[in-house]
């Protein structure tokens, strides 16, 4: 049994041996998948996955040091993709192909992928490979205080491409080659590189955000952006270009050449013009741009246009080779030139770094300060700097071209020309200007700001002040102890502090840019940030707004068009406190909301009035009830009897105890009832009311009040007791006919008391009546 198990392992063995001496002298574009993996067709999912681990595992490149092994090792997996899926496998029973005439793990260029990632669920077996990682990507490792110490700081100056892998990651043996071929040229551009194991290196793959291996990102400005397109070497490089800021290089043509190169006053920078051939720019030019960008400001002719001929034959330029010029004050005449055909990233560092600044810059911050005059190091390295002081003025532009043109001449490497504008540059022109003299000679000596000088003379521009500072050069060079003066001098003023809202504004387009991008590539495991933030906002956006909305369905009222409010001032009340009542007038409109639909426990207070009695009689009204007005529960109303009195009617019958009193009060139906002054509490919920009927109080003093009359006429004693005392009821009667309009509402504070207490009687209606349309005044 022992020995049947294992002449299993040694005919698969045989097979491979075969398969691979044969296929290394007869190498076709198609393989058979069944004699690389030695199984037969119908061989089962699980018996292919398990031949395929163990060949894996054997023919690794890592483990297996043959020549083939790698050819050998790509098979097997191309193998396996073919036959552990079954529309692939079923293809190739029925056809013979594998629908792959493109080299593995190729694409074609544009075609966009979410990722280039395999399958590796059963990839990860317990071996140590660290001993035999790749070694053309050993040097390239990077760790997590290297990648925050070198290569964050450096990618201020240069993109970084960083690859993430893993050990016995299968998949990045796919993309092995194609990595190699990008780094080899990338290098020589310029672009830096590095590699992340995350099994030794978790927390910086953690850091980058990388949780797939394999993975590429790259790094610029200390911003991590990943790669989410097929690996071919043509997708790297533009991945790379895309890192760039979209604004290094300006397009130069005739037409705005001038403008171009006479704006190194304005950003104080010397200027540089590539000439090509090609119609887009290269990227070493652009990468060039993006390391001394600020120091340098780049254009781009292309010389296949017409419109760039007159730039051409200006500046005699060789179309058959790329030419580079760099403008300085004279924009004539380039300061310096290059051409090659063969342009060397060495070359063109060495060129820019020749000519990083104008002849005479001017101060504008203090960085540039510390490079025009870096601090005393040793004897022999010392540095001075002959420092003009001027203005911006048109009165200083021919003592500022004068000073230009004497620098020109310098010759000495230890001296450097500049310039600084007293205006923008107050603290350090105080401290350097003696007597008016505004050329000094300085020499800084520590980074606080020590620094010896020593004032020459006023300028003008006279050939008399040249030669003194020329003769105060010379003494310089033979005694350094000429600089008699010092100071500590005080840090610059960023002149170029307004741009930097500028450059955050075309930062944030950039960021946004990328974010959208990351939104619309990232896998989901990296989403995870960004969808729980989303989805925090929406739950908080739930709880307030829709649930709000759901409150404002359940109470239909709340959506129904207000109507204007009648507002009365309380001018005898504190000003701090509320002075007015709001006063709704019930309409046709308002009444759903303020009646039929109003919400339990809520109870809406209407005062019956007339147009003639409004005025007055809504003013005593508030001042009545606006002890009341803290309640939440109360809302007041006005209800105009000339255009609703058929309501008023119509509600009084539903209320019997309120018909018969009002009957009582009707003389024999001949004379019709004035409601004037009366005042409803209406609940709309219970479907009940309690009535304040006006109560003369300035001459019969014996008349009851509005409590008493309510409870007269609720209770059926009451109503006998006014049977036996007809005479009553005719004096009171006389009485509300010469009551005086301002008189009416005189008890109704009392009553809004009992009706809090709930002492009040309650007529009780079957329904409330509609209010849809006017009463025609008769």
């Amino acid at each position: 049994m022992a020995g049947s198990k294992m002449s299993v392992p040694l005919a698969v063995v045989v097979i491979l041996l075969s398969v691979l001496l044969t296929g290394a002298a007869h190498a076709g574009p198609e393989i058979d998948p069944y004699k690389i993996l030695g199984v037969t067709r119908s061989a089962s999912q699980a018996e292919i996955k398990k031949v395929y681990k163990r060949l894996a595992k054997e023919w690794h490149p890592d483990k297996n040091k043959n020549p083939g092994a790698e050819d050998m090792f790509i098979k097997i997996t191309k193998s396996y993709e073919i036959l552990s899926n079954e529309d692939k496998r079923a293809n190739y029973d029925r056809y013979g192909q594998t629908d792959d005439t493109q080299p593995y793990g190729g694409s074609r260029y544009g075609h966009r992928h979410d990722s280039f990632y395999f399958d590796e669920s059963f990839f990860n077996f317990p071996f140590n490979s660290k001993n035999h990682r790749d070694f053309a990507d050993s040097k390239y490792i990077l760790h997590f205080n290297q990648y925050v110490n070198d290569v964050v700081p450096d990618s201020y100056k240069r993109p970084y491409l960083i690859k993430i892998t893993s050990d016995w990651c299968f998949s990045c043996i796919h993309i092995e080659p194609v990595w190699k071929e990008v780094v080899q040229e990338m290098e020589t551009l310029g672009v830096g590189i590095g590699v992340v194991d995350v099994g030794y290196e978790r927390r910086l793959a953690n850091h980058l955000g990388a949780h797939r291996t394999p993975s590429i990102l790259g790094v610029i400005n200390g911003k991590v952006t990943f790669f989410h397109y097929a690996v071919a070497k043509e997708h790297l490089r533009q991945f790379v270009e895309d890192l760039l800021p979209q604004r290094l290089v300006e397009r130069v043509t005739d037409k705005n050449d001038l403008q171009f190169l006479n704006s190194w006053h304005e950003l104080n920078k010397p200027h540089v013009l590539l000439f090509d051939q090609v119609p887009v720019v290269p990227l070493l030019y652009k990468l060039t741009a993006f390391a001394y960008k600020d120091y340098l400001q780049f254009g781009y002719v292309d010389q296949g246009l017409s419109e760039t001929a007159n730039l051409q034959k200006q500046f005699n330029i060789n179309t058959y080779a790329p030419t580079m010029l760099v403008f300085k004050e004279n924009t004539d005449k380039p300061a310096d030139i290059i051409q090659a055909k063969g342009m060397k990233k060495q070359i063109i560092d060495e060129f820019m770094s020749n000519n990083k600044f104008l002849l005479v810059p001017r101060l504008v911050n203090q960085k540039l300060f510390d490079e025009l005059c870096p601090v005393k190091q040793f004897h022999r390295r010392r540095k001075y700097c002959v420092l003009l002081i001027t203005g911006d003025e048109e009165t200083f532009s021919f003592g500022n071209q004068a000073f230009l043109s004497f620098a020109s001449t310098n010759g000495k490497e230890v001296v450097r020309f500049a310039y600084v504008y007293q205006r923008l540059q107050q603290p350090l022109c105080d401290i350097l200007m003696q007597n008016k003299d505004s050329v000094v000679i300085l020499e800084r000596r520590n980074a606080a700001g020590k620094a010896l000088f020593k004032p020459v003379s006023a300028w003008n521009g006279s050939e008399e002040d040249k030669q003194r500072l020329l003769e105060e050069l010379e003494r310089l060079q033979r005694d350094p102890s000429i600089l008699n003066n010092d100071a500590m001098l005080p840090e610059l003023n960023n002149e170029f502090a307004s741009m930097f809202v500028i450059r955050w504004i075309y930062a944030s387009y950039d960021y946004l840019s990328e974010v959208i991008d990351d939104i619309l590539h990232n896998n989901w495991r990296e989403m995870m940030p960004l969808l729980s933030l989303i989805f925090s906002a929406l739950f908080i956006l739930f709880g307030t707004v829709v649930i709000q909305a759901f409150r404002l369905v359940a109470f239909p009222y709340a959506r129904l068009p207000r109507p204007p409010k009648y507002v009365t001032i309380l001018e005898r009340l504190p000003k701090e406190n509320k002075n007015f009542v709001e006063v709704t007038e019930l309409t046709d409109i308002t009444y759903m909301s303020n009646l039929v639909k109003l919400r339990p426990g809520h109870m809406n207070i209407v005062l019956v009035l007339t147009d003639a009695s409004k005025n007055i009689l809504l003013s005593k009204f508030a001042k009545e009830v606006y002890s009341f007005t803290g309640s939440m529960t109360l809302h007041f109303s006005f209800l105009n009897i000339d255009k609703h009195s058929q309501w008023m009617y119509t509600l009084l019958e539903y209320a019997q105890d309120a018909t018969q009193i009002d009957a009582d009060e009707d003389d024999g139906g001949n004379h019709k009832m004035d409601y004037t002054g009366y005042v409803l509490a209406l609940n709309g919920h219970k479907k009940y009311l309690c009535l304040f009927k006006p109560v003369y109080t300035g001459e019969d003093h014996d008349s009851k009040s509005s409590e008493d009359e309510g409870s007269t006429a609720g209770g059926r004693s009451r109503s006998s007791s006014r049977e036996d005392h007809p005479p009553r009821k005719s004096n009171r009667s006389r009485s509300m006919s010469t009551l005086q309009i301002h008189h009416k509402l005189d008890r109704l504070g009392l009553w809004m008391e009992r009706l809090m207490e709930g002492t009040l009687p309650r007529y009780y209606i079957p329904a409330w009546p509609g209010l849809d349309k006017i009463t025609p005044i008769k």
